[in-house]
């Protein structure tokens, strides 16, 4: 019978017929059949089912084995024995390997037939040891899923005891080993098939013997913690997380990341490969563990390690947002890796790139749950732009994409940040890889962050874009004097030349930080940059009082040793230095190079009120530091229970942090509450002028402040009234945004918004002409107007009386004015206009946190006199011949008028900048305007005027108004050439430097550093180090300490 099936079966009759035939033969089954017989069937069958040529042969030898063998067992018994199975299993069967699935698939066919016999006892011992040898071997996928099946069915068959903790190890082992090189969607399926047939099968074990469950789980941790660069361990892994009771969850992280065995590396290298695991289709519980041990790691403060790992993995766990069947996994450890990494914006802005095209691909895909899921990753998006506020050119778009969705409130993004938090760190965390960039389109450079040097960045920036102030410092011949202006000229000429798309200024940074400056701790930018010009200004009159000692400057005697100055070596270099300083000054000019951009002067007048007794005095100023009107007080604390009386008002000089020192009123807060947005009003926002006509208007001298008149001999009642009596070139000032509350200890932040405009007039007492009677002054207001009815600026400019004094407005404040202005003489009130050039930016809600960043644009005088803005400015005047001169304001034109005005002067529209440390780019002015009703923490601080002259007039001696135009820079002088070249070779060395170390990490798959394939630049770290360049003035980092924001 077994000759005529064969014959028949490998013939070529129809299929048809063959299937009728086999029937019969299967049905024959049911007789009897000689033992002959059945040996030569049951050697048939096994060669169908084992070398048969196609799918029907081997149908054909299952459906004979199985009918023969239920009805003749003991004739199959005999045949299908112990030797006969591990010939199978060790040679294989004629020119079938060993290796193949189809033995398996023969071997488990068989054991379901001899369930019942005692024999099959004896099959399951040489199986055993078989099964475990084949593992060994790391069988390929296919043959480990029919292994799985037939192991799954008898588990009789799994190795026992201690073998069978062996055998669980090397099917992990096995699983480590796995791939899967096809793209086709069928066999992907398939081999996800096969990896779940062969953890279902671990996951028996487990239940059916716990004791293999934990070295199971310490050799899947030995492999994915493996630092061996020869291995990559599979992803399959990820299929056995979901049969890990989760009730063992935080027994295995604590002991994992306290035992000191683990070393640091093997615990990276771990929770990269789990991260890895996310990509897994299917796996459940992934992100579970992720974040457990991520919390653990966080517990025992291993910031390290998460440091490396989030900016390792931060790009790769946002790119599986994007698949659907692993995206709600991914989101969940994605939200915890972005809302715990709180001490740099820097993991988030690895991924804001890809936020807009994210949110527009849910929107349209079509799938039912991209809702839901856009609102959490909407919430998530708005929680890490709250917490890293300050850099509105990332955000800009991001806000635009999601404006329809909803926004968690603060105290909801508050709690969510709060409890996502890792545990007290210290500022000095990880070093990690500096990756550099080409500069950005706008051809501008940034500055390194040294460490909370955000404050020094944007001063910096600001004075870089003062384009007359850049060109004076460029055009000085300092001939090597170690002095800050010869340091301030070599920042400025990399800035403007450098190859660098951010330069480290290390060098200027230790010169000119002030020696009460903790380095590394934020600070305050605007007393960084009194201490910038005060210092700049004192060594240029140092010098020039060394200059005026020298008998002869053209003796012999310039090699004398200087011992009174620290910074130069010999009288010749101070000699030098000094002699080009004023080379480009008129011969009578005595004033330094910050006096002549920066110095104007005040004139303070206090008038008794007992005797009006006048006492005038004059004092220079470099800024002006503008208190905030008493209404906008109640912005923190509420009404006010007394007059404001008492607040001090600045003049070129501001309380520590650049805050007013006077205490605030109302009840103490705890230092978590002490700042508030300010509430909606109906009443339009304070704006620059409103702050310098309060600074400018008259203040009562009362009680505790009560002035000394020497006329009188005694204390008395006063008034004191400031006004400005020579404009600077660029007008510097400072908005007193931090007020010291003495009940609580804390410097509280007022948040009002400022209007800013970009033109503005400043009113300036001069004296009449030579030859002009004071009479030809008489039909001008008086000086300081006292509530006149038609100005608009009444509540800046109003009185601050004390109770009893409110009944006497009236005519003796008249008289008053009057009287203060005959003690000045005749002066003539001319209305200098501004243009606004800079502006500095804090975002965050303490003077000692925070994060500074700069607007800019490149507006200097000579080209203002031509600007179409200062014409603009003169048609103004011509046109409000009855303006009020006495008060500082801005043009009454609409801000669309005054927009199209800006940017219609020859210029591109985008010709204003946004300087964020490292990052540089396009902006506009209505971003600046706009800044802080989009991100309430984010408020304007400092603020750069530059003065517009009329056209053909001469710039402090800097040749005609329309000799230069903006675009054009002076030559730079060789020794600066020199040190530029110099640096632009070290940053080529630099660049193939690190494009070798990159390729060397690459292949290593180091954890310390981040994988060649970002697509994203360096973001600046807000008040931490980023970028390209660095070092001692020019050189790159090799390592930088990532400090708390």
């Amino acid at each position: 019978m077994d000759k005529i099936l064969e014959a028949l079966v490998c013939s070529s009759h129809p299929v048809n017929l063959k299937k009728a035939i086999v029937k019969r033969v299967v049905e024959a089954a049911e007789r009897e059949v000689t033992e002959e017989q059945c040996k030569a069937l049951y050697t048939l069958t096994a060669r169908f089912i084992l070398l048969g040529e196609d799918a029907f042969q081997k149908k054909v030898g299952f459906q004979v084995l199985e009918a023969y063998a239920r009805y003749h067992r003991p004739e199959f018994e005999n045949f299908f024995t112990k030797d006969f199975v591990l010939g199978l299993l060790q040679q294989g069967y004629g020119p079938l390997d060993r290796k193949d699935p189809a033995i398996i698939d023969y071997i488990h066919c068989s054991l379901r037939l001899l369930i019942s016999c005692p024999s099959v006892l004896e099959i399951f011992s040489v199986v055993q040891v078989e099964v475990l040898r084949m593992v060994c071997e790391r069988p390929e996928p296919a043959l480990c899923a029919r292994l799985s099946i037939m192991l799954s069915d008898f588990l009789q068959c799994v190795p026992k005891d201690k073998l069978a903790i062996l055998f669980c190890q090397q099917l992990v082992r096995t699983i480590s080993y796995f791939s899967c090189p096809a793209s086709q969607e069928r066999e992907l399926r398939e081999y996800v098939g096969q990896v779940t047939k062969v953890s279902t099968l671990l996951q028996n074990i487990w239940k059916a013997e716990l004791a293999t469950l934990l070295p199971s789980l310490q050799e899947v941790f030995a492999i994915i913690s493996s630092t061996d660069s020869a291995f990559d361990p599979s992803i399959a892994l990820a299929s056995l997380v979901q049969h890990i009771p989760l009730q063992m969850i935080t027994v295995l992280i604590k002991s994992l990341t306290t035992d000191q065995n683990v070393k640091d590396a093997s615990i990276t290298q771990a929770l990269c490969r789990m991260i890895d695991w996310l990509s897994w289709p299917l796996a459940q519980h992934v992100d579970t563990w992720v974040i457990a041990l991520l919390k653990g790691l966080a517990a025992v403060q291993k910031f390290t390690i998460l440091i490396d790992v989030t900016l390792l993995k931060i790009e790769l766990v946002f790119n599986r947002l994007w698949y659907p069947i692993v995206r709600q996994g991914a989101l969940v450890v994605l939200s915890h890796m972005l809302l715990s990494f709180q001490h740099s914006p820097e993991a988030f802005h690895l991924v804001v790139p890809h936020v807009v095209p994210l949110v527009q691909s849910l929107r349209t895909d079509g799938l039912p749950t991209s809702k839901a899921f856009l609102l959490q990753f909407t919430e998530l998006v708005h929680c890490m732009m709250y917490q890293y506020s300050g850099f509105p050119e990332l955000y800009d778009n991001i806000l635009e994409a999601i404006k329809d969705l909803p926004k968690p409130s603060e105290e909801k993004i508050k709690l969510v940040l709060n409890q996502s938090a890792w545990t007290s760190q210290s500022n000095s965390l990880a070093p990690g890889l500096l990756r550099l960039a080409g500069k950005s389109e706008t051809g501008k450079t940034g500055l390194v962050n040294l460490g909370n040097t955000c404050y020094m960045n944007s001063i910096i920036q600001t004075l870089f874009m003062a384009t007359d102030f850049r060109r004076r410092v460029l055009s000085l011949h300092l001939n090597g004097a170690n002095i800050m202006m010869k340091k301030l000229q070599l920042l400025f000429a990399f800035l403007a030349h450098t190859q660098r798309a951010a330069y480290g200024p290390r060098n200027f940074f230790e010169a000119s930080r002030p020696p009460w400056f903790n380095a590394g701790a934020q600070q305050d930018c605007s007393e960084y940059l009194r201490f910038l010009l005060d210092r700049l200004h004192e060594e240029e009159k140092t010098l020039q009082v060394l200059e005026s000692a020298k008998p002869n400057v053209g003796s012999g005697s310039d090699t004398t040793t200087n011992k009174d100055s620290g910074t130069l070596t010999s009288t010749e270099g101070m000699q030098d230095a000094h002699l080009t300083l004023v080379e480009t000054k008129p011969a009578a000019d005595s004033r330094t190079l910050i006096e002549t951009m920066f110095g104007g002067r005040l004139s303070t007048g206090i008038r008794c009120m007992q005797c009006n007794s006048i006492s005038e005095k004059d004092e220079p100023f470099t800024d002006l530091s503008l208190a905030f009107c008493p209404s906008a007080d109640i912005t923190q604390e509420g009404p006010q229970t007394e007059e404001p009386s008492e607040e001090p008002k600045g003049l070129c000089q501001g309380a520590v942090n650049g805050g007013s020192e006077a205490p605030e009123q109302g009840p103490a807060k705890s230092p978590a509450g002490d700042v508030h947005f300010a509430p909606v009003t109906n009443e339009p926002p304070l704006s620059v002028p409103d702050m310098v006509n309060y600074f400018l208007a008259p203040e009562i001298l009362d009680a505790e402040n009560a002035y000394f008149c020497e006329r009188c001999g005694s204390l008395q009642r006063a008034e004191k009234a400031m006004r400005v009596v020579a404009a600077p070139e660029y007008l510097i000032l400072t908005l007193l945004r931090f007020s010291y509350d003495a009940k609580c200890h804390v410097r509280r932040k007022i948040l009002d918004n400022v209007t800013i405009p970009p033109l503005m007039r400043l009113p300036v007492h001069v004296p009449p002409p030579p030859g002009t009677s004071s009479s030809s002054t008489s039909s001008s207001p008086p000086p300081l107007q006292v509530d006149s009815p038609e100005s608009s600026e009444n509540l800046a400019k109003k009185l601050k009386p004390s109770q009893k004094d409110e009944e006497e407005k009236g005519e003796e404040r008249v008289k008053q004015a009057e009287l203060m202005n005959r003690g000045g003489g005749d002066m003539m009130i001319h209305s200098v206009p501004y243009i606004l050039s800079s502006v500095v930016m804090h975002s965050g809600i303490s003077s000692e946190s925070g994060h500074y960043y700069a607007y800019g644009r490149n507006i200097n005088g000579a080209d203002g006199a031509q600007h179409q803005a200062n014409h603009f400015i003169l048609e103004e005047d011509s046109g409000n011949g009855q303006r009020d001169l006495s008060t500082c304001s801005a043009p009454s034109a609409s801000s669309k008028q005054v927009e199209v005005v800006l940017s219609s002067s020859g210029q591109e529209a985008r010709d204003w900048l946004l300087f964020n440390d490292s990052r540089v780019t396009f902006t506009s002015f209505q971003s600046v305007q706009n800044i802080t009703n989009r991100f309430p923490k984010d408020t304007a601080y400092v603020l750069l005027y530059r003065k517009q002259g009329a056209p053909g007039q001469t710039m402090n001696g800097g040749g005609p108004a329309n000799g230069v135009t903006l675009s054009a820079e002076l030559p730079l002088q060789k020794e600066l050439l020199d040190a530029i070249t110099k640096d632009n070779k070290l940053y080529l060395q630099e660049q193939e430097l690190n494009a070798r170390t990159r390729a060397l990490q690459a292949a290593s798959s180091s954890c310390s550093f981040r994988p060649n394939g970002s697509d994203d630049n360096d973001p600046p770290g807000s008040c931490g180090p980023s970028g390209g360049g660095g070092g001692g003035g020019g050189g790159g980092f090799n390592t930088i300490s990532r400090l708390v924001f």
